[in-house]
């Protein structure tokens, strides 16, 4: 297909964009997008007029619920459970329009924000707030569970989360550990005969950017831990409870999760999850990419428009612009509008990016973009896009 998006058949355009974090959301900037390249068109016959495809997309990571929910058009669902402190909390989940996909944030049970009004306690944090929230997602007849899992204030191995669906993990005497990472170095058996026969029953994929290991140097004491508040001393003790953790795993199922890449991600949530109930890690951007039915979009497209709030040296590393860019055709280009750009043009151009513009205007400040993203983003992407589409 020709890069002249002047052709017989009206051009396609493809807008895929990321949040613009703290000013707009994926859903806000996709509209704003599809705003320009209308405002864009302005003057062109019919037949040159744009068929505009707007899809908010988020990489796995944190915006990935509100994401979905503006791609599916749906509206988020609500679940009493607990914060990674076990204090209270309501927390948010998305399901599919056809009832077939619920996607579950992590973060909105055992997200860091919600115990920064208290000392971090990384050794008694517990993800059984998010077993709780997966749970009333696989209550709705799902038969797929997407779980987003950045953003964590646990480091348990997803102990909490297997206790809340029904797995029981016992000291010596047959006791149940108390909930924490810092417990663990104590169990002797998990028991899984109570485990919900609907969470053995649903496909469980755990959207994933990093490649950690449960325990090590690398592991998910040693790398993230400090980041929740563990101590030096801590950091031991976690992946001292984590190598047991996955020992007993281990001699239950037949997996090694203690060195398999990403099970130490988000504190080794996806360790027990893998062994026990057979969930797969997949990258986050291509992850959301195969539910919203990205790849099948861009087929057939003539100029592909995405963006963040910053694109620099680390949006080529499985972010939104780089999952975008790997997914679309090689000659097709594709443009980012982004907050502020930080990428060099060797770097740019090594990544394939075609063209990236900063909708800042002037020598505006934070505050003053933030406050005017969306107008931004639809002004830079209009004058865009008259390049692209008047030429």
């Amino acid at each position: 297909m020709s890069n002249d998006v002047r052709r017989t058949t009206r051009p396609r355009v493809v807008v895929v964009p990321d949040s613009f974090k703290g000013s707009a959301s994926a859903r806000d900037v996709a509209a704003a997008m599809a705003e320009g390249v209308r405002a864009a068109a302005h003057g062109l016959a019919p037949e040159q007029q744009p068929v505009v495809h707007a899809l908010p997309f988020a990489d796995g990571g944190e915006g990935t619920l509100d994401a979905l929910l503006g791609a599916w058009d749906v509206t988020a669902r609500e679940a009493e459970t607990t914060d990674a402190l076990g204090r209270p909390v309501v927390a948010r989940w998305g399901l599919s329009p056809d009832g077939t996909t619920a996607v579950v944030e992590a973060a909105e049970a055992n997200g860091l924000p919600q115990v920064s009004d208290v000392p971090l306690q990384p050794l008694e944090a517990s993800t059984r707030g998010v077993g709780v929230l997966a749970r009333a997602a696989i209550e709705s007849g799902c038969t797929e569970v997407l779980l987003c899992i950045g953003g964590s204030a646990t480091t348990d191995g997803g102990a909490g989360l297997l206790s809340a669906l029904g797995v029981r993990l016992l000291d010596a005497d047959g006791v149940e550990l108390p909930d924490g990472g810092g417990s663990l170095h104590r169990l002797d058996r998990v028991d899984t005969d109570g485990l919900d026969p609907r969470a053995a029953a649903v496909r469980w994929r755990i959207a994933c950017d990093v490649t950690n290991p449960l325990v090590g140097e690398r592991g998910a004491a040693a790398v993230f831990g400090p980041q929740k508040g563990a101590t030096p001393d801590d950091v031991t003790a976690l992946d001292t409870g984590l190598r047991r953790l996955a020992e007993v795993l281990h001699a239950h199922t037949g997996m090694d999760v203690a060195t398999a890449p990403g099970t130490g991600a988000a504190g080794g949530m996806p360790a027990g999850m893998c062994a026990l109930l057979g969930a797969e890690i997949s990258p986050g951007g291509e992850l959301v990419a195969d539910t919203l039915g990205l790849p099948a979009l861009l087929e057939d497209v003539d100029v592909v428009l995405t963006g963040e709030g910053r694109i620099d040296s680390q949006s080529f590393g499985g972010k939104v612009v780089d999952t975008v860019r790997r997914l679309t055709p090689a000659h097709v280009p594709v443009l980012v509008v982004a907050g502020s750009v930080g990428a060099s043009d060797t770097e740019l151009a090594e990544a394939g990016i075609t063209g990236a513009f900063s909708i800042a205007n002037g020598a505006e400040d934070l505050d003053q973009l933030r406050t005017g993203a969306v107008a931004a983003i639809t002004r830079t992407t209009t004058q865009v896009m008259r390049v692209v589409l008047h030429r």
